[in-house]
């Protein structure tokens, strides 16, 4: 683990009272602030045990930081210093938008868990893209990721990808398509087959003709298993690059915080077994043909390696930072060096797959 990993997580575990004495939103508010300073990020944490690729991408290792944390593209470049081998930025909407009413983002302590009902509140990609033009000017470490939505009050919400699509994807290493947020209205029913297919070939038609950029489909962790099979079958039809497994759920375990009841998506921990399942149910209705990427409830390197053994090329944490500090990523990357030794495996990436 780096240097500056290290002393980050040190003065996080400082700090964390006070962090998590005020509101939540306003506290990764002033982390998005204090992060936008650092100098972009030179180099990455990699290793040839670790560096992988995915979608003609290299990536210097399998751990990536997720959407939601830098919503507006305004730190991507710092963050390889934290030990993240890739970067998805957003989601962005065509349009600025504010989401929806406050409060909207709640810590359950006692669970490690969050809950939000954010509604896509970013910028707009207009906005986002003039930062990303010049973060490309200065070169970025790690294959950078920008995931696009829908605007709440759109009349056209294939449109609006579309429209996504032709901004966002000359900018891009991958675009992630995510329909799957349970926090704007109606939007998980472009999963249903119809839908899902002329979604995607919207976004096809949008890309620029010779240089199209990998797309990735962002799911839901709440889908029937006649939803996997029939978003595989699409998935696999329409070329996509990979699916990523998964968003937040509005299932609700068995919870101990105050804020268990309130409505909006669940992460961190208590999603854990249900997205480690729903990736073992995309791989075996795959087969192994569309490369996945788990997201959900990863705290450790163990956790990293069971998405990894179960079908995962690469994996995506955000909510676990809230409590671990922002050196997971590099302690989680490092454990999966020596995970991949322990059991016998020159990389990770032998390992994909490995255990289902």
């Amino acid at each position: 683990m780096s240097l500056f990993a290290t002393l980050t997580d040190a003065a996080y575990a400082l700090a964390r009272p006070i962090v998590h004495a005020s509101d939540g939103e306003a506290a990764h508010n002033l982390t998005i602030a204090a992060l936008e300073p650092l100098p972009r990020a030179r180099t990455a944490l990699t290793s040839p045990v670790l560096a992988t690729e995915l979608a003609g991408l290299r990536f210097p290792n399998p751990v990536g930081l997720a959407p939601g944390f830098d919503k507006d593209a305004r730190v991507a470049a710092a963050m390889p210093r934290f030990g993240f081998g890739f970067v998805e930025v957003g989601t962005l909407t065509p349009l600025p938008q504010e989401g929806n009413a406050r409060p909207r983002l709640f810590r359950l302590v006692e669970d490690r868990a969050v809950i939000n009902r954010m509604g896509f509140n970013n910028g707009g990609q207009a906005a986002a893209a003039a930062r990303i033009e010049r973060l490309r000017a200065c070169g970025i470490a790690v294959p950078l990721g920008i995931n696009i939505g829908a605007n709440k009050d759109s009349d056209d919400r294939v449109a609006d990808y579309a429209k996504g699509t032709a901004a966002m994807a000359p900018l891009a290493d991958y675009l992630t398509v995510n329909i799957s947020s349970p926090n704007t209205p109606g939007l998980r029913a472009l999963q249903d087959k119809g839908a899902l297919e002329a979604l995607l070939d919207a976004v096809a038609a949008a890309q620029s003709e010779g240089q199209a950029k990998p797309v990735f489909l962002k799911v839901a962790p709440d889908l029937e298993p006649a939803d996997i099979d029939d978003v595989v079958t699409v998935a696999i039809d329409k070329g996509l690059a990979a699916l990523i497994v998964s968003n937040t759920t509005v299932a609700r375990p068995a919870l101990r915080s105050r804020h268990a009841g309130e409505a909006g998506g669940l992460s961190g921990a208590p999603l854990r077994d249900l997205a480690l399942q729903r990736l073992r149910d995309f791989r075996a209705a795959s087969g192994g043909k569309i490369p996945l990427i788990g997201v959900g409830g990863i705290g450790s390197a163990e956790q990293a390696w069971a998405r990894i053994r179960a079908g995962a090329s690469l994996v995506q944490i955000y909510s676990a930072m809230v409590y671990a500090g922002p050196g997971l990523a590099a302690r989680i990357a490092r454990g999966l060096e020596a995970l991949a030794a322990r059991d016998g495996f020159a990389t990770v990436a032998d390992a994909v797959g490995v255990g289902e």
